[in-house]
């Protein structure tokens, strides 16, 4: 079972809204072997948030090993013909680096609405399109009859080339995520998540996915946290704290975050792992001008210590 460690951020997290500063971050994440760059999906957004397909697409155009995927896709805002159509093409060009994550949205109801998606329907249209997706890029000549989405005889060129199919990965910590990802989902990737959280949903999702039928590899559980790096705990939870995603209120958002040395960041990856999701995606909270000093740290002090430690392919 390989570790994976990535890197991923929502909204613009740069100090000038210039292009260049994410190409030099991007850039970096190649030249730091951190294999793979994740990007957030706010369509509706008061705050800067590139689209995440077209932004991809940048990125797969200036690369040539990065990974890159999407934390996650709010699936039932898109149609999943044009979806399937937009990642075979970026899988095809890239050379098989895509790693779709997908989702349900957020709970602003006038996104939904924006496009033209009822918020009711978005559990249904997630599985639907989910099932749509998988067919396109794995037949020909797709005739599908279901609730929201009609094709018939329909085929899209050019496939994707990873060998198994681009993984759709569900995101969420929710019961209904959990049993979407048990039932009809490649692998799992959860947020604010502490790792006995992590541990429990695992563990039913392997029951759960025994029970459909659904294999799904050892390798594709994954957990996205904060961390900040600086001499003491003490300092990183003081850079960090304006920069937290504080969504949860029943649990401190500490116990789901890394703030200190290496060492801390190292830990809680290995409590993470241990829990059983050695796919890693790490959030600099941080100050935008802070942006590539936390990456380049990260870059020089965990990974290359964590991969000689684990003998692990870093992603």
């Amino acid at each position: 079972m390989s570790v994976k460690i990535g890197i991923g951020f929502g909204g613009w997290p740069f100090p000038t809204q210039d292009p260049d500063e994410l190409w030099q971050y991007v850039d970096a994440c190649e030249e730091l072997d951190i294999d793979s760059l994740w990007l957030s999906d706010r369509i509706v957004s008061e705050i800067m948030n590139v689209e995440p397909m077209i932004a991809l697409s940048f990125i797969a155009a200036r690369t040539k090993k990065l990974k890159f995927g999407t934390s996650v896709l709010a699936l039932p805002l898109r149609n999943p013909t044009v979806l399937a159509k937009e990642i075979a093409t970026l899988d095809f060009l890239s050379g098989g680096r895509v790693l779709p994550a997908v989702g349900l949205g957020t709970e602003d109801e006038r996104e939904f609405e924006a496009c033209g998606s009822p918020k009711r329907q978005r559990g249904g249209r997630t599985d639907e399109a989910i099932e749509v997706m998988k067919l396109l890029w794995s037949q020909d000549n797709v005739t599908f009859h279901g609730k929201y989405y009609t094709l018939n005889d329909v085929t899209i060129q050019p496939k994707p080339v990873q060998k198994d199919l681009p993984p759709m990965w569900i995101g969420g910590r929710s019961e209904a995520a959990i049993q979407r990802t048990a039932r009809i989902g490649d692998g799992w990737l959860v947020s604010q998540a502490t790792p006995d959280e992590v541990a429990d949903g695992v563990a039913r999702i392997k029951v759960g996915a025994l029970e459909h039928g659904n294999e799904i590899e050892d390798d594709h559980y994954g957990v996205l946290f904060s961390y900040f790096i600086a001499d003491t705990p003490e300092e990183a939870a003081k850079q960090a704290a304006p920069y937290m995603l504080r969504r949860r209120t029943d649990v401190d958002y500490a116990e789901f975050s890394a703030f200190g040395t290496p060492d801390h960041v190292s830990q809680l990856m290995e409590r993470y792992i241990d829990a059983g999701a050695p796919k890693i995606v790490v959030r600099p909270a941080c100050a935008p001008e802070l942006m590539m000093e936390q990456l380049e740290l990260l870059g020089k002090e965990v990974v290359p210590h964590y991969h000689g430690k684990k003998e692990a392919t870093v992603a």
